[in-house]
């Protein structure tokens, strides 16, 4: 199992974050769990070695004593005498999230921790959001950008126990969210150094392509409310190059922008990039097997969006394709992956 394993962890993979888990010990856990997959394989047939034995000498009444050639199984690589095979896998992480938020979190290993870095470049929008354990279950609906990261937010309006205030409507909330949307949107044009008055500039804008060549504050490409029931309502907002603590703060301000005080209560990424809710492995799945799967099932779409956001800038020699075949790759230090030395 080992090497035929090893040669099938290349590429990117998501997993669902808890909230209360710090992302370098899930990247810890994943690491082990992999590394514990990876060497509870049936360890190779030994190799045999030619020993001479001393022993009586066949057909001789006076015992007389030879050496005799035998083969024995050699145990320099037995995992009693060097150890486990692999000591150390290299995990990439994505976007990261925070100890309190929760969500899709992308992982790289081998050839995916390059991967992460052109995910980067590519300035993928990412959606958010924060709720209340109460409110049921959200989910990232169709029809939104395949690179957006959902993020869903819930708001407390009121302080204590005063009572709502009737001047916070759904109608005031929506026309804040608005303009909040235009402003970014604009942001957006001025940082992805476009000139509008380009046909280049107009086939990326209708192909949904217009990215930030550099880094740049947070910028919202979508923003709506999903649930109004005061005192609590509930937001998607598409973005990128954000923090936990930027949205907290957004949320914040639009609590002011209404005559209110609104406090962040949960922050959920429901989508990065082209990773969703559906593709996220749960904590019960964080193992060897699962892992291979997800990083083969998200393969293609990998290559497919990264080459549709990057372009001829993307070294598509290092993209699986569709037709890619997995066990074609074998282990290689210079991809992140580590054998440990015998002893």
């Amino acid at each position: 199992m080992g090497s035929a394993g090893l040669s099938r962890l290349h590429g990117l993979f998501a997993v669902y974050k808890p909230p209360g888990l710090k992302w370098k010990h899930l990247r810890d856990t994943v690491e082990l769990q992999l590394l514990k997959g990876l060497n509870a394989g049936k360890p190779p047939t030994p190799k045999q070695r030619v020993r001479f034995l001393l022993g009586p000498m066949e057909g001789s009444e006076e015992k007389e004593l030879t050496l005799t050639a035998t083969s024995v199984p050699s145990l320099v690589n037995h995992p009693l005498v060097c150890g486990p095979a692999f000591t150390h896998l290299k995990v990439g992480m994505g976007h990261r999230l925070d100890t309190q938020a929760s969500g899709v979190l992308v992982l790289g290993v081998g050839h995916g921790c390059r991967l992460l870095t052109d995910m980067y470049d590519a300035h993928l929008t990412k959606v958010r959001g924060s709720g209340d354990s109460l409110l049921l279950p959200w989910s990232f609906p169709g029809g939104h950008q395949q690179d957006s990261e959902p993020i869903l937010s819930r708001y407390l309006c009121t302080d204590n126990y005063l009572p709502f205030p009737d001047h916070v409507t759904r109608e005031k909330l929506d026309r804040i969210l608005a303009m909040i949307q235009g402003s970014h949107q604009k942001a957006l044009v001025m940082y992805s150094n476009l000139d509008l008055k380009t046909q280049e500039a107009y086939e990326m804008a209708v192909r949904g392509l217009i990215r930030p060549m550099n880094k740049s504050p947070m910028l919202i490409t979508g923003i709506r409310c999903l649930h109004f029931a005061p005192p609590e309502f509930l937001l998607e907002v598409q973005c990128m190059h954000e923090t936990q603590k930027e949205l907290r703060k957004l949320v914040h301000e639009i609590g002011l922008e209404l005559k209110t005080t609104a406090v962040c209560s949960q922050v959920r990424r429901t989508r990065d990039g082209f990773f969703t809710l559906d593709s996220a492995l749960l904590r019960t799945q964080w193992d060897l097997r699962n892992i291979q799967d997800a990083i083969q099932a998200a393969a293609p779409q990998v290559a497919a969006e990264l080459e549709k956001s990057l372009g001829p800038q993307l070294d598509t020699k290092q993209l699986p394709s569709p037709g890619w075949s997995w066990e074609s790759q074998g282990p290689s230090s210079t991809l992140g992956l580590e054998r440990g030395a015998g002893h």
